[in-house]
């Protein structure tokens, strides 16, 4: 798929999430894809099952949670004072409002997200919860709008696999962030290759399946972006079964005749990793 075509995808479903109020994104035994949003009690059992305590779950605006995550990179981060974290893909804000926190009003966090809808609910949720502290700004992760070494700390929530450049989106990561910087990333990655059936799925790419790679080459370019001391931190499953309960993309599967079973054999290829790496 073209890379303008599938950005212009992948922002057009998260802007259909703020709008129709429907989670998109998420390990399917959550019940995330298909989620609608105002069910406040499913989407906090999600965020539960991928990291987050009751204390962050209840302790940021309305509507900041999407449940669109696949895991915790704040509770990774150590954040500290005074700090200044980066937040690729940033959404409605709930990793940004959680960091804003932890830094205080001597620090600062900024948002990025490439999707307009996100930021107009993001900077409604700042303004609603007081988060001055907090900036979300209209951008892409390959080309960030954000200072070389002017960042403490960056962080990115099931995001990454999203981008269709990633050793670019690593190079930029490098760029922005300060010597001794750190990188705190939950993410989605590949075991194995999925059949092309689902690498050729928008829906799928916008489930964040199909635009993961795998993860040794995730890693690899970390490190060709020149970050240091990568380590993953943790690794669980994440089910095929996220593609197979989009109705869209089973009506693919049904159109093709590809059996059912031929995806089933690809559960545990896909896992949500959670990893740490630095500027030196």
């Amino acid at each position: 798929m073209d890379e303008e075509e599938i950005k212009k995808k992948v922002r057009e479903g998260y802007a259909n999430v703020v709008t129709s109020k429907t989670s998109c994104c998420g390990p399917a035994q959550t019940s995330c894809c298909g989620t609608p949003i105002s069910d406040v009690e499913v989407i906090k059992a999600i965020s539960k099952n991928i990291g987050y305590s009751n204390d962050e779950i209840d302790g940021v605006p309305e509507g900041a949670n999407l449940g669109l995550g696949c895991g915790n990179p704040v509770a990774l981060a150590s954040l500290k004072e005074g700090e200044t974290v980066l937040d690729l893909g940033s959404g409605a804000g709930f990793d940004c409002f959680l960091a804003a926190k932890k830094v205080g009003n001597s620090g600062k966090v900024i948002g990025v997200d490439m999707t307009p809808e996100m930021l107009l609910q993001a900077r409604k949720n700042a303004k609603e919860g007081n988060f001055t502290n907090v900036k979300f700004r209209l951008g892409e992760i390959e080309h960030l709008p954000v200072d070389a070494d002017s960042i403490d700390v960056i962080i990115s929530n099931c995001v990454i696999n999203l981008v269709p450049n990633k050793a670019r989106a690593f190079q930029e990561a490098f760029r922005v962030l300060k010597r001794g910087g750190r990188l705190m990333v939950s993410d989605i990655v590949l075991l194995k290759k999925l059949p092309e059936l689902i690498l050729n799925s928008i829906e799928a790419y916008i489930s964040c399946v199909s635009g993961a790679i795998l993860e040794d080459d995730y890693i690899q370019a970390m490190g060709n972006a020149g970050f240091k001391d990568i380590k993953i931190i943790e690794q669980t499953g994440f089910p095929i079964d996220v593609v197979t309960i989009n109705p869209k993309t089973m009506e693919l599967v049904k159109q093709m005749g590809v059996p059912l079973e031929d995806l089933k054999d690809y559960t545990g290829s896909v896992v949500s990793i959670k990893v740490e790496a630095k500027k030196p």
